[in-house]
């Protein structure tokens, strides 16, 4: 049961949406499905670098911290999504720590074995350095903001990403799919609390920004594009 339930998901995951039963099959007999409750942390930054997952149900928050503790969120992961995208290529620890926002059930799948894979299947690497491109260029463009951009303008960048990233539409708006603090909206772009609920602010008048009586973020896309274009 459990290998046909790690199958089908790993079936819908971008990475191997293309591939055949008979290419998927290996990686799946290397796969085991973990159950993890609300706040469990999967790894911390650091830990051994010896595994990559996936996500079958839940959510995932990657984030950082500094000497002093500090967090900063780097993104909230969503079913269908994979994480560490560099554990293929990086030695040492993993890079950030994950930890379980809602109880989710995740494919573990241990990273010498999926390399061993990896490299009697070419087309899934050119696959994986596809997706690890579009990470790069996300990033780059992360970095571009922070030095080009006022803090309001990376506000509404944000806003904007998670637009794609953990937004649903809605009629003419994005229902984000993750209740978000201002706290931890700051947290993303090195900024603080006080900035963020100022722009919120700010956007609420303007009607481009929404809270739903649940506390789930409604936000006008096309208008917050045209606050910073």
């Amino acid at each position: 049961m459990a290998i046909q339930l790690i199958s089908q998901q790993l079936k819908d995951v971008p990475l191997f949406r293309e591939l055949t039963e008979k290419e998927l099959e290996p990686i799946v007999r290397i796969s085991q499905l973990r159950t993890y409750k609300q706040k469990a942390f999967v790894f911390m930054q650091d830990d051994p670098l010896n595994r990559v997952f996936f996500i079958q149900s839940g959510k995932v928050k990657i984030y950082k911290s500094d000497l002093h503790g500090k967090e900063q969120i780097v993104s909230v992961l969503e079913p269908g999504e994979m994480f560490p995208h560099a554990g293929f290529f990086r030695k040492g620890g993993f890079p950030a720590h994950a930890e379980i926002m809602e109880d989710a059930v995740l494919i573990v799948t241990p990273i010498d074995k999926f390399e061993e894979i990896l490299i009697t299947n070419p087309e899934l690497c050119i696959k994986i350095f596809k997706v690890l491109g579009e990470k790069i260029i996300d990033l780059q463009k992360r970095l571009e903001e922070q030095i080009l951009l006022n803090t309001q303008e990376q506000i509404i960048m944000l806003l904007l990403r998670l637009c794609r990233t953990n937004g649903e539409k809605e009629n003419n708006r994005f229902r984000l799919t993750t209740q978000f603090t201002n706290r931890e909206l700051a947290n993303m772009i090195g900024t603080t609390r006080e900035s963020v609920s100022r722009t919120i602010s700010v956007l609420k008048k303007k009607n481009i920004v929404d809270i739903t009586p649940d506390g789930y973020y409604l936000l006008d896309h096309m208008k917050l594009h045209d606050e910073i274009f």
